[in-house]
């Protein structure tokens, strides 16, 4: 006899969804579908700027789900990609479906929604990494 636990992934999703609800709320917007694509967004955008090192450490902190979101359809072959910030932001642009203006307030989101998710330190410690110019565009909080 086969027994469903409903349960089991509850807070796999919970989790997930609290974190799009925190940039829906950063950005502000009730639109969950919009938060999930600036999250994923700057997600891939960070990963693809990172060693394949570096972002397995940023990845083990991130909610379950979300971390699936992180890791879809990714080439650890093909990291660091070398973009500077004005090709970040085009990546955010076209990725997340954002006017170029709404760039800097998507990514302040994310961060700000991020910071809550994380240990304390992680993300300086992953902004350390990046170059000046992708830094100040991806954390525009510092």
């Amino acid at each position: 006899m086969t027994t469903t636990k409903t349960g089991l992934f509850d807070h796999a999703l919970e989790s997930a969804n609290v974190l799009v609800r925190d940039v829906a709320q950063a950005f502000p917007t009730d639109d969950r579908r919009f938060a999930h694509r600036v999250l994923r967004a700057w997600l891939h955008v960070l990963r693809d700027r990172l060693t394949v090192e570096a972002s397995a450490h940023f990845a083990a902190q991130l909610p379950e789900l979300v971390r699936g979101m992180y890791y879809d359809g990714w080439n650890p072959s093909r990291v660091p990609e070398k973009f500077d910030a004005e090709e970040c932001a085009d990546r955010l642009v076209r990725e997340a479906n954002i006017a170029r203006k709404d760039v800097p307030t998507a990514v302040a989101a994310v961060v700000s929604a991020l910071q809550g998710h994380l240990s304390e330190g992680m993300l300086e410690k992953v902004f350390a990494q990046l170059p000046p110019d992708v830094r100040l565009l991806l954390n525009p909080l510092s």
